[in-house]
């Protein structure tokens, strides 16, 4: 299956395109931007791939940090709020905390936001807090 993905590295460079095998348990996968050759990506370069509704995003939205108390997919899981080394900071659910592996998924609390979910690189962060 296809994702629209944003591969954010952690030197600040960032490829969009489309990906057919990024996944958790590879250390290389690719993407083919929309105007551009193929690429191949190293997830240990990354401070996160985020699989996006759309690559032009909406630079308008604000993400919600609050987790709507309906949201059904939160059953299981636990809200988290992540600081990556370059100081930004995503709240959003996982299903694995405490973390022990170098890669995880966390989904954007914010059902609105143009993140479906976010494989985020353990390395590439400086503290990863529960939220009550």
């Amino acid at each position: 299956m296809a994702n629209n993905v944003v591969a954010r590295f952690r030197n600040g460079r960032v490829v969009k395109g489309v990906s057919l095998d990024a996944h958790a348990q590879r250390p290389t996968f690719h993407v083919r931007p929309p105007d551009g050759d193929m690429e191949q990506v190293t997830l240990a370069d990354l401070k996160a791939i985020f699989f996006v509704r759309s690559l032009e995003g909406d630079a308008k939205h604000e993400e919600s940090t609050t987790l709507d108390p309906t949201d059904r997919r939160a059953r299981g899981m636990k809200v988290v709020r992540v600081t990556f080394d370059d100081d930004e900071q995503i709240v959003g659910l996982t299903n694995h905390y405490p973390v022990t592996r170098p890669f995880f998924f966390v989904l954007p609390v914010d059902q609105q936001s143009n993140n479906l979910r976010m494989l985020v690189n353990r390395d590439a962060l400086t503290e990863i807090e529960l939220v009550e």
